[in-house]
């Protein structure tokens, strides 16, 4: 037997100031299906998440809704949970991180580093809104690139000729909430020096934590040299104010990351857990992170340094996902491509896109594409006329001529063990995120099954009265082999599977019931 793994798992938290889109759910999803497995492999993994409920965009929402930000975050948490929850994405907790256990170890962390050197405070020249009264966030801030000249980019990079500056650089820059001309203003801020972990992260980046093209990347940040990073925000600002301040703020990218933590701190107190055994130093939990490619940064560089400089453990492994491209092109509000997780639910069954997800990722970092013809078809050949035929095919002959038994044999065991047997790959390629290959191999059985119905033709055996005990065991072996095919799926979809042990008439499928067939066995009546 396998030693027992204890594992912690996260997926990316998700914005409070709107539900999820269909883009949310690629990491989401791929997270789940990962999670799903170890469950049935019969390991100890919990899985958590949450809503990011702080920032001026939060504030800024709310104030055009007409409600406070508190009110706006518990509505929007209240949808995402709902929605991931219709996508059969099952969380072990969903937090959302204004909460008081998320305050405290913020604090606790901020604490940590003040006492060891690792913040220090300078005053910065800032544009400011002289209408709306508040410092501007580099969104909020438009204007000409200082380096190709083209109009209307944002505060921070254009998106003409790729290049990076600062607010201030931009010629005639407007902010976008007034339209008015920022001034420049000065301010004292809070820096973390991420430059006191240069020596921890160039080593923690290349031991295997990220992956190959991640950990290349953050060498480009070595070569330019890492920068303090301002962890503080003035006041009007929706989130955890800084001890011993009254109108300064974390920046919700300090506290954004610690939810996990406080997420699974509420889920340790629901399940008496031991939460420090999960977050010391030494601990010998595995911490896996899900996220998408656009905040890469913020958990390869700052992540593990503020763990480490708090006295915290480092993630085991953090997997990043590319972004869900519709039709080949970005997801786009103006041309419709822009898609919510409610409205496919409106219309779609959840699981035919986490099989559609599942066929098309990797264990790298690529876009993928949901292209409607392609989903369509792909649903129609692989689960319908591959996966579920195998069943409607067989469940028939034994319902109506053997009172649903199946035979007290397995035929032809041989073929019954190869099946079997494939799960040790499957397995490793659920494991290694290499879902789109797991797909394959699994679609690849299921044409084999089919194929051998198709030899042996029950139909027209079940003609022939010496015939008829063949047929019940030819269909046996059949549903028997949808079944491993079932378990083999059953992380990418756990409500057909649910459907499937009902049909067949036996609990939840564990990934070693593959093991031995079911025989001498009564099923119920196929339903499609």
């Amino acid at each position: 037997m396998p030693a027992k793994r204890t594992i912690l798992a996260t997926s990316a938290l998700i914005y409070a100031n709107g539900t999820p889109h269909l883009g949310h759910l690629v990491g989401t999803i791929q997270g789940d299906i990962w999670v799903r497995l170890q469950k049935m492999l019969g390991h100890e993994c919990y899985y958590v998440c949450g809503s990011d409920a702080h920032g001026t965009p939060i504030m800024i929402q709310a104030e055009k809704m007409g409600m406070t930000p508190e009110a706006l975050i518990q509505k929007m948490h209240r949808e995402q949970m709902q929605d991931f929850a219709d996508f059969h994405v099952e969380f072990d907790y969903y937090d959302t991180t204004h909460s008081e256990t998320n305050r405290e170890l913020v604090e606790t962390i901020f604490k940590r580093h003040m006492e060891k050197g690792n913040i220090s405070q300078r005053t910065i020249k800032q544009l400011f809104d002289p209408i709306k009264q508040l410092f501007l966030p580099d969104r909020y801030i438009k204007g000409e690139c200082p380096r190709c000249g083209a109009k209307d980019q944002y505060g921070d990079n254009c998106e003409s000729c790729g290049s990076t500056y600062s607010p201030i650089e931009l010629k005639n820059p407007y902010s976008t909430l007034t339209g008015a001309k920022p001034i420049e203003k000065e301010s004292e801020h809070y820096f973390f020096k991420l430059q006191n972990f240069e020596a921890f992260l160039k080593e923690w980046t290349h031991q295997g934590h990220l992956q190959t093209e991640v950990a290349n990347k953050m060498d480009e940040w070595f070569k330019t040299g890492l920068q303090e990073w301002d962890i503080s925000r003035d006041k009007p600002y929706f989130g955890f104010t800084i001890p011993g301040e009254s109108e300064k703020y974390f920046y919700v990218w300090l506290d954004a990351p610690i939810g996990y933590m406080a997420s699974f701190k509420h889920l340790c107190k629901q399940k008496q857990l031991d939460f420090d055994a999960y977050w010391k130093p030494d601990s010998k939990v595995e911490l896996y992170h899900f996220i998408g490619k656009d905040i890469i940064y913020f958990h390869s560089l700052f992540w593990p340094a503020i763990l480490k400089g708090a006295d915290f453990r480092t993630p085991s492994a953090i997997f990043v996902n590319g972004f869900l491209t519709i039709d080949g092109s970005k997801m786009s509000k103006s041309r419709g491509t822009f898609i919510k997780a409610r409205t496919y639910l409106n219309y779609l069954k959840p699981e035919y896109l986490r099989y559609y997800i599942a066929a098309k990722l990797s264990d790298r970092i690529e876009d993928i594409d949901l292209n409607f013809d392609d989903f369509t078809q792909r649903i129609n050949a692989d689960l319908v006329g591959k996966f579920i035929n195998i069943a409607s095919r067989s469940a028939n002959f034994l319902t109506n001529h053997f009172d649903g038994m199946l035979s007290a044999n397995c035929a032809l065991p041989e073929i019954y063990e190869a099946f079997a047997k494939a799960g040790d790959e499957i397995k490793s390629k659920w494991d290694k995120l290499e879902y789109s290959q797991a797909i394959r191999q699994i679609m690849a059985l299921a044409d084999r099954a089919n194929q051998y119905v198709d030899e042996k033709k029950p139909w027209k055996l079940i003609k022939e009265s010496n015939k008829k005990n063949d047929v019940q065991e030819i269909c046996s072996l059949a549903i028997n082999l949808f079944r491993i095919l079932t378990i083999y799926l059953k992380p990418v979809l756990p409500e057909t599977a649910k459907q499937v042990e009902s049909f067949l008439n036996i609990p939840a499928l564990s990934w070693d019931d593959k093991n031995k067939p079911l025989v001498n066995h009564r099923i119920h009546v196929f339903n499609h």
